[in-house]
């Protein structure tokens, strides 16, 4: 019995061991027979790779989903280093920069190094950082002082760049100096040229086998359908520099992105930018490619509308190109006939200006427009283009609505005589003097002029008639310190909180001139500054933003460029923007009433009467005129409409202006388009519809300057 039982135990243990063998035997038949090339070939791979997969951008729209920044379908040449040969890659970028070269296409080059006319290298002025970075221990390993031959040199031998003329060597340099900069590599492909053509493609596609690890990419390329509609609020995009680079890296961007560099397309950079997403690349041991296996799908950026209206927006920048050139005309007539006596200040020096519209339930922009001006579509594409921008002495790419800073004139009197209302420094009755002469420093020798003799007058009456005089007065009873507590409240030299960069424009008074190191304030500069001179200097857009005000019965919004942000397929609403108030300026609804009843006679007897006595819509309005000795006078010109019933707000800069009918005039265009459908033509010509009948008056973008009129219209 003791026998079988050990006998049984044999046997169990040997059924056992039989069983593990045999599962270990098919095992290796698996592995080494039915699988053996697949576990092979997984065997032979060494690493993977995270690969960042490019997200489209998202686009900007107007407020009608019109498009302004767009993406088109375009091809980028793409250098892939699980197939680019370390010992070919020299020739491979050889030829692709011939090739490129031979159809005027563009490849990615920012070496600070260039030959001169000598065929020798030299240094790019204007690239310091750039050329700083390149002579450092990452790169040529250069000391600070070292020429650009050196660096050429050293880089050349780097790269193992021989056999080729001094300008391919200086391309090829280039290339291979910026791969180095991107990180170049498997989980870090290199963009060799961002934007080719169908055609280029086509070639390169079909000499593939010459050009190994160069292949082509569908990529979405900014494109704007009307480049010179609004650009400088559209705003730029370029290459991300290095100080860019070592902030952004930790947040996905790889140092061949681009990205925002200013206007929309920088202040909501994080929302067009999307989501990258990812692929993981397999190689062998040998660095061939294996696999690749998208983990993360790319989610693209979000759609920016904005709150602009194009159709109003190329009326604005049509009718201010015409008013600013008129004036220029204008005033060399004037000039040669020595009007006045004078051979100069009559507008002959007028070269810029800037105008905004507001929505005043609200305060979104409807149109913003900045004269001298520019194309985004020249400026991103011609380098020659963006050089004589820059050498422009009128600087074009200046943001004169938001950032350009003016000396207003008189249509900041509303807003003093506000003030002086609710502080009793005046009443709706007190009668001050309004005559030519202003003499209450006359005991010190300082007479001021004013135009007009209007006798004892009141505060409407000195509004409509825009006398100096009498807001001298009214300035001199308020105080400085009254009369700049009321302009903050406005909007008047305080950022408005608009999307973009702005100007907070300069508020004369005590401490700004102490700030600004020119000496005391006084009496004689108060006065001054309640007639809108002074240091008083403001942007178009808080004089847009102070006249929305008024006609929203003293609530002050928040201006805002930007309507909603949807997704890219604009089916999902991200975001809205609702109105947002930021102040009420704190004066009774009688004095606010009472005020826009003067301006109204502006338009209908007043200084703005020549445009506007007889227009289809009741508007408000104050006109101004600015000293600006030695040049002509700047311009301004304000207005809300309808009267009854505000809904836009417009304001008016033109820079040495010198007449008020051509301010006058830039406003008077957009008005009809607003209200009467004017638009520009296919000949950029200003035309009303022939339904609208006369409520507008002249189709004309301009005013036929004489010196009669400009007797009759110049205004303070």
């Amino acid at each position: 019995m003791d026998k079988l039982k050990e006998y049984s135990r044999y046997l169990a243990c040997g059924l056992i061991v039989f069983a593990v063998l045999a599962v270990y035997t098919l095992r290796l038949v698996d592995w080494q027979i039915l699988n053996g090339a697949s576990f092979l070939e997984k065997a032979n791979k060494s690493s993977s790779s995270t690969v960042v997969m490019d997200a489209a951008r998202g686009e900007i729209l107007d407020v009608n989903g019109v498009g302004l920044a767009v993406n088109k379908t375009g091809y980028a040449i793409v250098f892939d280093r699980a197939y680019m040969k370390s010992d070919t890659q020299n020739r491979t970028i050889h030829q692709l920069i011939r090739l490129l070269s031979q159809r005027g296409e563009k490849w990615t080059d920012i070496l600070p190094v260039k030959l001169n006319a000598k065929g020798q290298y030299e240094f790019i002025a204007g690239m310091d950082k750039e050329i700083t970075t390149l002579k450092s221990a990452d790169y040529a390993n250069v000391n600070s002082y070292a020429t650009a031959d050196l660096c050429m040199e050293h880089l050349a031998e780097k790269y193992k760049v021989t056999g080729y003329s001094a300008a391919d060597t200086r391309n090829i340099v280039s290339v291979r100096y910026n791969m180095t900069k991107s990180a170049f590599g498997i989980s870090q492909p290199y963009t060799f040229a961002g934007d080719v053509s169908k055609d280029t493609v086509a070639i390169i596609s079909e000499n593939s086998a010459l050009l190994p690890g160069a292949t082509a990419k569908v990529t979405a390329v900014r494109e704007y359908p009307s480049g010179s509609l609004l650009p400088h609020i559209l705003g730029t995009i370029g290459s991300i520099s290095q100080e860019e680079y070592d902030t952004l890296k930790d947040k996905g961007y790889a140092f061949n992105d681009r990205l925002g560099k200013s206007g929309i397309e920088q202040a909501f950079e994080s929302m067009l930018r999307g989501k990258s997403g990812e692929k993981v690349v397999e190689t062998t041991n040998t660095g061939s490619l294996a696999s690749e296996t998208v983990k993360t799908a790319p989610v693209s950026g979000d759609t920016v509308y904005l709150t602009i209206d194009s159709k109003l927006q190329n009326v604005l920048n049509v009718s201010l190109a015409n008013n600013v050139k008129a004036t220029q005309a204008n005033g060399r007539k004037l000039s040669a006939q020595h009007y006045k006596g004078m051979s100069s200040g009559h507008g002959e020096d007028c070269v810029a200006g800037a105008a905004v519209v507001l929505r005043v339930k609200d305060f979104s922009v409807l149109a913003a427009s900045t004269y001298p001006t520019y194309d985004l579509t020249e400026y991103l594409n011609d380098t020659n283009y963006y050089t004589s921008l820059i050498n422009n002495k009128d600087k074009p790419l200046i943001d004169r609505a938001f950032n350009g800073v003016f000396t207003p004139g008189s249509i900041i009197k509303p807003y003093v005589a506000l003030a002086a209302l609710q502080e009793k420094a005046i009443t709706t009755s007190t009668r001050l003097e309004g005559n030519s002469r202003y003499t209450r420093f006359a005991d010190t020798g300082l007479v001021l002029g004013s135009i007009g003799n209007y006798g004892m007058i009141t505060a409407n009456y000195a509004i409509q008639k825009s006398s100096n005089s009498f807001f001298y007065e009214v300035g001199y009873r308020l105080g400085i310190t009254n009369m700049n507590l009321y302009a903050k409240r406005f909007g008047l030299g305080v950022k408005t909180g608009i999307e973009l960069h702005e100007s907070a424009g300069i508020l004369g008074g005590p401490s700004e001139r102490a700030a600004a190191g020119g000496g005391g304030w006084f009496d004689a500069d108060t006065v001054e500054a309640a007639v809108g001179q002074a240091d008083n200097k403001f942007t178009p857009l808080q004089l847009a933003t102070y006249t929305a005000t008024i006609a929203n019965n003293g609530v002050r919004l928040k201006p805002h460029l930007v309507s909603k942000v949807t997704d890219y397929a604009h089916k999902n609403v991200i975001s809205q923007t609702a109105p947002e108030a930021v102040d009420n300026i704190g004066v009774s609804q009688s004095y606010i009433d009472y005020v826009k009843a003067a301006m109204r006679t502006v338009a209908t007897a007043g200084t703005a009467s020549s445009t506007f006595k007889n227009y289809g819509i009741a508007i408000a309005a104050k006109t101004g005129t600015a000293v600006q000795t030695p040049h002509s006078d700047n311009v301004t010109f304000v207005a809300f409409a309808p009267y009854d019933n505000p809904e836009i707000a417009v304001a008016v800069v033109l820079e040495h202006g010198a007449t008020s009918m051509y301010s006058n005039a830039v406003a008077k265009d957009i008005l009809d388009a607003y209200f009467f459908g004017k638009t520009v033509d296919a000949n950029g010509n200003l035309v009303m519809p022939s339904a609208s009948g006369t409520a507008s008056g002249a189709s004309s973008g301009t005013v036929s300057g004489t010196a009669s009129g400009q007797a009759s219209s110049a205004a303070h």
